[in-house]
């Protein structure tokens, strides 16, 4: 069995529907109407932003994430941080990710995050690549090298979305990842949370809970009731983020892979038939990827016990405790060990962070529950 590595895990970003592993479903998005929306829509203040089409990528919206929240940005109802201004230009085109603003009447605003699936350079290759799949120019039309496709064909004749179609990981099911509020051009918007390393100087018991949290999150995408085998291929603090409330989730999933456990044998015979142009958009298809069978149970356990907890957790707390923790990530980032091993220490870990923790409002996600619930 192959791992499903395509595009589709490179772009799959928190708590995103199906529509965002569809690049091309906006094939009929207008740019005339995105780019000048009617004047009762046009806030009173007569200077904009200069949002180019270009920067959104609505220039390339045959082959982009949507256009659902595109008033939003000509409305100036979406800002980027510290950049209420009207006048100023949008930050460089090459960043990943934006902290922003975002109102519904342009009063009261809130924090959002706007990311990009991938870079703006590996979305020029991808580009790149969809007109060399069919020898033709750089100039091609990608929406009909794309239609060509067993795959768009699929999705042409399919009547409803199916887990075959995409992969779909809501964050209303449980998912750990921030509510997606939608997208424009190549550049999307969700909910906005504070990235791990912020609190690398947290108080002992919030850095037991955030600690306590991502053992949690790599429990679950490792064992789930949908069969699913989620691992990271490299970790960095700011993959993760942390809500006002206090709830950790991933922010950003663009190192995560996925591995459907319940197709078995049908997902390897079928990994030919979907190596097409949309598999090969930034990665190429000539490197082979890994097999499932090589991807160990304790490979995301060993990388976060080895690159991010310690961060959080070392120096905190006092004998004999501290000496407990330092052991248990000690095995758990020891990627020499087997797997049992590796799982047994983070589960030992969890044990000894869970009475660490306070009961108290700054843990808004679990309280008052806590004071009732063993569960927390």
């Amino acid at each position: 069995m192959e791992p499903q590595l395509g595009p589709e895990v490179a772009a799959l970003r928190p708590g995103w529907p199906a529509v965002l592993l569809l690049s091309v479903s906006a094939l009929s998005c207008s740019f005339s109407s995105l780019a000048s929306p009617p004047p009762s829509l046009v806030p009173q203040v007569r200077t904009s932003y200069n949002f180019g089409r270009t920067f959104l990528g609505l220039d390339k919206c045959n082959a982009c994430i949507g256009t659902s929240i595109c008033k939003k940005f000509f409305k100036e109802e979406i800002r980027f941080d510290n950049w209420l201004a009207s006048h100023l230009e949008p930050p460089p085109e090459y960043l990943p990710s934006y902290p922003a603003n975002y109102s519904d009447d342009s009063k009261s605003w809130r924090p959002v995050e706007i990311f990009r699936l991938v870079s703006k350079y590996q979305d020029e290759i991808s580009d790149r690549r969809i007109c060399a799949s069919a020898s033709a120019p750089k100039t091609c039309s990608i929406e009909r090298v794309l239609r060509k496709t067993g795959r768009f064909q699929k999705w042409l004749q399919a009547k409803r979305l199916t887990p075959g179609l995409v992969q779909i990981f809501p964050g209303a099911e449980g998912w750990p990842l921030p509510k997606y509020l939608g997208s424009c051009g190549r550049v999307l918007v969700s909910t906005s949370t504070r990235p791990l390393q912020e609190f690398y100087g947290a108080a002992p018991d919030q850095a037991a809970d955030l600690a306590y949290q991502l053992l949690g999150v790599l429990e679950s995408l490792r064992s789930n009731d949908l069969n699913y085998f989620f691992y990271f291929t490299h970790v960095d603090a700011g993959m993760f983020g942390i809500f006002n409330n206090g709830h950790l989730f991933i922010r950003d999933a663009s190192a995560l892979g996925v591995i459907d456990k319940q197709e078995g044998s049908q997902a390897a015979s079928g990994a030919v038939e979907n190596k097409d142009i949309f598999s090969c958009l930034v990665s190429g298809c000539q490197a082979q990827p890994p097999s499932c069978d090589t991807i160990p149970e304790k490979q995301s356990l060993v990388l976060v016990c080895r690159q991010l907890l310690p961060r959080l957790l070392q120096g905190r707390f006092p004998s004999p405790v501290q000496e407990e923790i330092n052991s248990a990530l000690t095995q758990c980032g020891d990627d020499v060990r087997p797997d049992p091993e590796v799982l047994r220490a983070a589960s030992r870990l969890k044990a000894i962070l869970r009475p660490l923790r306070t009961c108290d409002p700054r843990f808004a996600y679990r309280y008052p529950d806590c004071k009732y619930n063993d569960k927390f």
